[in-house]
């Protein structure tokens, strides 16, 4: 299965829980998916909660494409747009587990601890080169290579991390059993 077999234009919700397990490469580095967040500009922790701006104008739509920005101004940060334009609503892409261009992540982040090159978005981000020139790019084309698997994963889902506001919601998704997440889930 591809990229094309997820629908996009649906609620973040669902877009987080189908991309665990998926395959994502950029420019043929990456892994298996296994840690997700969604987000919606319904809740304050949404980067569309206020309103479209320079900074976010990609969340807003199309669907399928990457928003891409930075995390206190350090780490590159990889999510997923989806629903319909004009609705911002995305998934962050939280932890990988590395199985493609390893020798590369490590050199790129400067760490050999499998388990910690993507644990994490910022982690993730840097061990698969991400910049502010894939923010847009479509998900379904090169530089990126989205696979889903055909049998879906078993996942579990929690409380989002990293945030202080909407904290309560249970918008964080993961491979069950995976050593490979940012955090465990409680």
């Amino acid at each position: 299965m591809k990229a094309e077999d997820i629908d996009f234009s649906a609620s973040s919700l669902s877009v987080a829980k189908q991309l665990i397990g998926a395959s994502l490469l950029l420019n043929g580095v990456g892994g298996i998916i296994v840690e997700t967040e969604a987000y919606d500009e319904s809740e304050a922790a949404s980067h569309g909660f206020g309103g479209p701006s320079l900074g976010n104008a990609q969340l807003f739509g199309p669907p399928g494409r990457a928003y891409v920005y930075r995390s206190y101004g350090i780490h590159w940060c990889l999510n997923i747009v989806c629903r319909e334009v004009g609705h911002a609503a995305g998934v962050l892409i939280r932890a990988l587990e590395p199985t493609t261009g390893i020798a590369l992540m490590k050199r790129r982040r400067g760490n050999s601890d499998l388990r910690l090159l993507c644990s994490g978005p910022g982690r993730l981000g840097q061990a698969l080169g991400v910049s502010g020139a894939f923010n847009g790019k479509r998900i379904d084309r090169a530089p990126f290579r989205l696979v889903v698997p055909l049998v879906k994963s078993s996942t579990i889902r929690g409380k989002r991390i990293g945030i202080t506001k909407a904290t309560e919601r249970a918008w964080r998704f993961g491979l069950r059993g995976s050593a490979f997440l940012s955090r465990p889930f409680a």
